[in-house]
């Protein structure tokens, strides 16, 4: 696979582990609950997770949550813009979490280096709207959607549905000329998976190297941890950064974190070690 990846006017060198730090401009996310749904809080904590040390700012203003509603594209619209246009010009890439290819289009021409879909590009004219750009795209696999992905979600062989699932959208991004390293996966821990299927995943990362792209990992403060744990939401920072240890030593190029300087230590001592061996 390709040793970096190219998100717009920025190559990132994929030879250490890359660190997207969260902002969510919704006031009904899992992990923040509206703490940054305003413009400007949402700028201040951006530019706090880029002191901190990440390396790719994601926003997003449709919460994904388990039982969340589709969000109207002018709602959406309005929330992200204003956040974009004044991080476009970070020393970052900023990508944008949404489903609607004509939000997708905007975002790119307001200067978002990537999109990050949950619906893995899937809706009609997803593919065509990153194919007619340079930005990178994350593709995401789920069963069902956020409102109902967690009633009962069911797999013979979780590893093996992902691992497919997630071959053809890589193929089909093949298809649209869309570049390899343009092309991040991720097998979606927390969407139409419960306690035993996310496990499992984690367990079998290694085998996503397979697919030859740039691997993503996002548990960061996930209901898993809370149930692993017996913690609530906000007080999962440590089970959130081991979480990220075992993605990174199991194959993930890009951890997907709240908690970016907790995270960034903790690599940094992983990084050292694996260096000396």
């Amino acid at each position: 696979m390709s040793q970096f990846l190219r998100c717009g006017k920025f190559t990132l060198s994929l030879a250490r582990p890359l660190i997207m730090g969260v902002v969510n401009v919704t006031p009904d996310s899992f992990s923040d609950g509206g703490s940054f749904a305003t413009t400007d809080a949402a700028l201040a904590h951006a530019r706090r997770l880029i002191d901190e040390g990440a390396d790719i700012i994601d926003v997003g203003g449709e919460s994904t949550r388990p039982g969340s509603g589709v969000v109207a594209l002018e709602q959406e619209r309005s929330r992200v813009l204003p956040v974009l246009e004044y991080l476009a010009g970070s020393a970052v890439p900023v990508s944008v979490d949404t489903q609607k290819p004509a939000f997708m289009r905007e975002a790119i021409a307001a200067g978002a280096s990537m999109i990050n879909d949950i619906n893995a590009l899937q809706a009609p004219a997803a593919l065509a709207a990153i194919a007619a750009s340079d930005v990178a795209m994350c593709l995401m696999h789920k069963q069902g959607t956020p409102e109902n992905m967690q009633n009962d979600p069911r797999y013979d062989d979780v590893v093996g549905k992902v691992l497919a699932f997630l071959e053809g959208r890589v193929r089909a991004a093949y298809a649209a000329n869309i570049a390899p390293e343009r092309i991040v996966i991720d097998p979606g821990f927390g969407f139409g998976k419960t306690l035993g299927h996310n496990l499992e995943l984690l367990r079998h990362l290694d085998r996503f190297a397979a697919l030859k792209s740039a691997l993503l990992v996002g548990i960061s403060r996930k209901g898993m941890l809370g149930r692993l744990t017996g913690r609530d939401v906000n007080e999962r920072v440590f089970a959130s950064v081991a979480a990220a240890l075992i993605g990174v030593a199991k194959g993930a190029h890009i951890v997907r974190v709240h908690d970016v300087a907790a995270t960034r230590d903790a690599l940094a001592v992983w990084s050292a070690v694996n260096a000396a061996t």
